[in-house]
């Protein structure tokens, strides 16, 4: 989780005194009480990314959805998983993604990162905060290989000592030189002949299960 609780403010902490940091990974046991809300008061999210008033709507390719998120870097990056949950573990239906909120009410530090529209959550009812083991093991592993292809600039809910397994994040703050260096890959693929990138990935290949297990210990 390097990076994940970078610029994290006292804001929620002090609303819940056992809340649990980004950076702190314990196990939760399956079918946990949902944990208690409170209301978000920074004008910076968790992950060091200023709360947004409104964001813009982005297409997830090949879905019909769309998203709203943070415009440039943080939207290439979730954009990316987003499609790569689309092609690689399930059809995206409407309403199973959610990006920006205004909503200011949190039951984690980490949930505050919608306000910057720099988070996404897919399918948060199916996968709420406080419950994991919520993924098949074939989606477990596209997961894992998202994370290690992004090099941890995505944080993923399920590491976090309160899991979420709905919820992708950018994990290091606004201009972070691995931010903007995973963004200008993404948009690489994008322009390029259309052979990298999302829907051209296998997450099962030998090489890319070696990466990603290699990787796992160093975010979870």
């Amino acid at each position: 989780m390097a990076g994940a609780a970078l610029g994290a403010t006292t804001a929620l902490t002090a609303a819940l005194p056992g809340i649990a940091h980004a950076d702190e990974v314990a196990p939760a046991a399956e079918g946990a009480q949902p944990p208690a809300a409170a209301r978000w008061s920074g004008g910076t999210s968790a992950n060091g990314w200023p709360v947004l008033e409104e964001a813009k709507a982005f297409r997830i390719e090949g879905s019909g959805q769309s998203v709203r998120l943070a415009d440039g870097d943080a939207a290439v990056i979730l954009l990316h998983v987003a499609r790569r949950f689309h092609y690689e573990v399930d059809q995206l239906r409407a309403g199973d993604v959610t990006g920006h909120s205004t909503d200011r009410t949190v039951t984690q530090e980490y949930e505050s990162n919608h306000l910057s529209g720099s988070a996404l959550a897919i399918r948060p009812h199916a996968y709420p905060a406080g419950v994991n083991g919520g993924l098949y093991p074939r989606e477990l592993v596209v997961v894992r290989d998202i994370l290690a292809e992004l090099d941890g600039v995505v944080a993923w809910g399920g590491d976090f000592g309160t899991p979420k397994e709905s919820h992708f994040e950018i994990a290091y703050r606004p201009g972070h030189p691995k931010v903007k260096g995973v963004a200008r890959t993404i948009r690489g693929w994008q322009d390029g002949p259309g052979n990298e990138g999302a829907g051209t990935v296998d997450a099962f290949d030998s090489r890319r299960r070696r990466r990603a297990q290699a990787f796992a210990p160093r975010t979870a």
